[in-house]
């Protein structure tokens, strides 16, 4: 197991769901943990579940108040937050913009602020909570699937340019889990993603799992991976498959037309 006792580590987006779980994953193991959410009252909440600080705002610009809070150092952070828009090429510009933002912009800020620190000692470790659809994609949910490629491609760059240097990085792509945003996925998410959806904590195990092995990809759905391998080996063949769930979820009365 990865040494998180003692740790400064900071979840963003963590005052629900998959961060929540990791914040008290994290906090079972003895690590002093940084709570964010943009809701100021969740972030609380979870914070004081689990005898952790509170440091509620924008992701984007979490890093210095975090780091005041944890003593002067953040060893872990977790960039976590996310959005699930929805819609394909018609959605709305704001929505596309929300999206870069948070699911992508918001992982180079914080990378940026917490590099010249890591890179100084020697060490640090970046955990991007991405999706599956980032390796993948999401049928109705252009914006989502585009920006979760982005967190992946920038979580895959960090990795192979500072790994060298002491620094750890995790992409992690879960498909469906049991939270808010699944819920507001509707069809689709119904379709695609509920009927194999696990819970937040299954999410965190398997993020310490990955940790303990020293692996980038935390797959919290094993079968991902012969789907990844799939899309790969078989671009149109793939495609298809995802096209016909795209005609059904239409047939159904959802989907982008």
């Amino acid at each position: 197991m990865a040494a998180v006792r003692d740790k400064a580590v900071v979840v963003t987006g963590a005052g629900g769901g998959i961060g929540a779980a990791l914040a008290r994953r994290f906090a079972a193991e003895g690590a002093r943990v940084a709570v964010n959410d943009l809701d100021a009252r969740k972030a609380r909440r979870t914070a004081e579940e689990i005898g952790a600080v509170a440091v509620p705002g924008d992701a984007s610009t979490v890093v210095p108040a975090a780091r005041a809070a944890l003593g002067g150092t953040v060893d872990i952070f977790c960039a976590n937050a996310g959005v699930g828009t929805g819609g394909g090429p018609e959605a709305p510009e704001d929505d596309w913009a929300l999206a870069w933002d948070v699911n992508v912009m918001a992982h180079v800020r914080a990378a940026r602020a917490l590099l010249p620190q890591w890179l100084a000692c020697g060490s640090g470790r970046f955990v991007s909570t991405v999706s599956a659809a980032g390796l993948l994609t999401m049928v109705d949910a252009a914006p989502y699937s585009v920006t979760k490629h982005g967190a992946y491609a920038f979580a895959e760059w960090l990795s192979l340019t500072y790994r060298h240097r002491g620094i750890d990085v995790h992409a992690i792509c879960p498909q469906g889990v049991r939270t808010g945003m699944l819920a507001a996925t509707g069809a689709a998410g119904d379709l695609v993603l509920a009927p194999t959806a696990i819970e937040p904590e299954d999410v965190a195990e398997a993020l310490f799992t990955a940790m303990a092995e020293g692996r980038f990809l935390v797959l919290p759905h094993p079968e991902v991976a012969g789907y990844y391998t799939a899309r790969a080996a078989d671009p149109d063949r793939w495609l298809g498959g995802m096209n016909h769930l795209q005609r059904k979820l239409e047939q159904d009365g959802g989907g982008t037309r």
